[in-house]
């Protein structure tokens, strides 16, 4: 039986792929709005905060830009787009598996709140995670994952030695490793860690499979 009574997942890249919707939604706002990209718009830019994004994309760090492209990109991808995200196949199976075993599910994401609870909302899965947290889900917003799954595991008495993190992405692991985390490496997802990448302490999680997690 795992030592874990927590766990805390990523959402992009994790439990869904959002790659297309993402991309059509940013090829949108960038047409929308006149702007040129000065790099490609493909599924390696997925992960950091929208504003982030956006700044790497357009080349500008410029506010008016930004909030352009921002309205553009959220009117895209709130209003429809969202909807070509799919789940990783074995992602549901998993996550009933770990509350039938008894465990306790949450979400920390660099997703917008709004969008990743029309998300859990569309796949059936609100009701199976205790929290879900973003970085915009204060204002200002949270300025790192480290800094918001700091405040989740304070606001929510989570125990650090029976939580662990799972995560797709380097900043996944360096968060988890920030506030005392063991920290599964997703391999399916486009931001997918490969065995040479992990850290020391880090997990190798080859499949989205609940036994995996349950006998760690």
């Amino acid at each position: 039986m795992s030592r874990f009574s927590t766990y805390i997942f990523d959402l992009d890249g994790t439990l869904i792929d959002s790659a297309p919707a993402i991309l059509a939604s940013f090829r949108q706002a960038f047409e929308q709005t006149g702007t040129a990209a000065v790099r490609p718009i493909e599924s390696d830019i997925i992960g950091p905060p929208l504003k982030e994004t956006l700044q790497l994309l357009s080349g500008t760090t410029d506010p008016e830009t930004i909030e352009r492209l921002s309205d553009a990109f959220k009117s895209a991808y709130d209003g429809g787009g969202l909807k070509a995200t799919t789940a990783y196949e074995g992602v549901d199976r998993m996550l009933h598996d770990l509350r039938a075993a008894g465990k306790s599910l949450h979400i920390a994401t660099n997703k917008r709140l709004h969008p990743t609870r029309a998300i859990l909302d569309m796949f059936g899965w609100r009701d199976l995670f205790d929290s879900v947290y973003a970085l915009d889900m204060t204002e200002p917003r949270l300025p790192s994952k480290a800094a918001m799954i700091e405040r989740q595991l304070s606001e929510l008495s989570l125990q650090a030695p029976e939580t662990a993190y799972v995560g797709d992405r380097a900043e996944d692991g360096e968060s988890a490793d920030a506030n005392a985390l063991a920290f599964f490496a997703a391999t399916w997802g486009y931001g997918a860690l490969t065995p040479d990448e992990l850290s020391p302490g880090w997990t190798l999680l080859p499949d989205p499979d609940a036994k995996v997690l349950l006998s760690a």
